[in-house]
């Protein structure tokens, strides 16, 4: 979509197409009952999490109604919430996040991998705090000199997790892109030098719809990779680093308030 067509966009009227009522007739078509998915949603856009999840106990859950996708119910812990995999780009996220919000979904966490363009970052995990929005479904909800960011009360209450050396996460700033192979030179120098730590496909999305929706959302970048630029990338550790993942996911949702 060419720039000039956001100039005219009204971003207060509400959309002729609702989740609630592409949901409705999905579960007319599927012959499903009217029921809610688990408060606590993750998107593994990497799908590491949920084949692991799906070793041990992780079953369908029979409310999900989408077309596009399965939802797992699992558990963690004493966390139990329910988990999508393969969620990957900014408007498959974002489709996903406006009908999990209306199935029951009180918070949703994404957890993807991202390659590191900021060789000082030492963690193994990035709270996206502030995005680089340079991917296309962010302007469907906010203006183009508006900031995609996480919501500073869910900031705020996920400090103490950056000082828990266990989880190896830190604070940054996430460019989102839609358009992975062609994250030329120019385009990461460009990205470094307006601050973004990490390169991954979902955020500015997600944070945009959360901050026009009022919906808790929280992002993270699992720092998996320099763009294949050498040999070993790609390694998350034991189980595709669905272990540490799943500790994050919990002592997130513990901060929160949401167990």
């Amino acid at each position: 979509m060419h720039p000039d067509s956001f100039k005219d966009k009204k971003y207060n009227e509400e959309s002729v197409f609702l989740p609630d009522n592409l949901l409705r007739e999905a579960r007319r078509q599927k012959k499903i009952q009217e029921c809610k998915v688990p408060k606590i949603c993750i998107l593994d856009p990497d799908g590491d999490i949920v084949r692991y999840l799906k070793r041990r106990d992780a079953q369908l859950n029979n409310c999900w109604a989408c077309y596009h996708s399965d939802l797992y119910n699992a558990t963690y812990k004493d966390l139990k919430f329910g988990i999508i995999g393969c969620a990957v780009g900014a408007s498959y996220a974002v489709l996903l996040a406006e009908q999990l919000f209306v199935s029951g979904c009180e918070l949703l966490i994404s957890v993807t991998s991202a390659g590191k363009i900021n060789d000082s970052v030492k963690s193994d995990y990035l709270l996206i705090k502030d995005t680089l929005r340079d991917e296309g479904t962010s302007y469907h909800y906010l203006p183009k000199d508006e900031e995609s960011v996480l919501n500073p009360e869910l900031l705020n209450k996920l400090q103490p997790l950056l000082s828990d050396k266990l989880l190896s996460v830190q604070t940054g700033k996430s460019w989102t892109t839609d358009a992975p192979y062609r994250e030329t030179a120019s385009a990461i120098l460009k990205a470094k030098s307006l601050g973004a730590d990490a390169v991954e496909m979902e955020a500015s999305a997600l944070y945009s719809f959360s901050k026009v929706k009022s919906k808790d959302i929280v992002c993270y970048a699992h720092l998996t990779n320099s763009m294949a630029q050498q040999n070993g990338d790609f390694e998350k550790g034991a189980e595709n680093g669905s272990l540490t993942s799943l500790e994050l996911i919990y002592q997130t949702a513990k901060k929160l308030g949401a167990l």
